[in-house]
């Protein structure tokens, strides 16, 4: 009998510590996410899912899931970059759990996109526009 998942990730968690178990679970809760998502808009599409569509559908799903706890609950996980889902994914493809193609790599999750942009700014307050003398007189007429 082979070992549950979640035997599986507290094996790799105690050959490499860089993660919490937590981060294993959330991946591979938003790759069926995500999965979902591409079938249902493209019905065509294969069951693989690029690094890149992966990640995109983290940031979705994490955002939905933590909102603007994203961030510090990735940090939380020891996940501060792309490219440490790729570590993930790849320690998990090692034990047998995910499948990849002869093109995958972990340079596919390499700076894919910025953290603090896809976590923090959507939930920073929106500048208002600076007020000048000539706008402040043309609300004044206005009112």
């Amino acid at each position: 009998m082979s070992p549950s998942f979640q035997d599986t990730v507290l094996a790799i968690c105690q050959k490499d510590a860089r993660y919490h178990p937590d981060a294993y679970f959330f991946l591979v809760e938003a790759l069926d996410v995500t999965v979902k998502d591409i079938r249902k808009n493209q019905p065509d599409h294969g069951r693989h899912v690029s690094g890149r569509e992966l990640l995109e559908g983290i940031r979705r799903y994490a955002l939905d899931e933590f909102g603007p706890l994203t961030h510090t609950v990735f940090a939380e996980w020891g996940v501060r970059a792309t490219l440490d889902f790729g570590e993930i994914v790849f320690n998990l493809v090692e034990a047998g759990r995910l499948g990849k193609t002869e093109n995958d790599s972990r340079d596919d999750f390499r700076d894919v996109f910025d953290f603090d942009e896809a976590f923090l700014r959507p939930f920073e307050p929106q500048a208002k526009e600076p007020s000048t003398p000539a706008r402040a007189a043309r609300r004044r007429k206005r009112a």
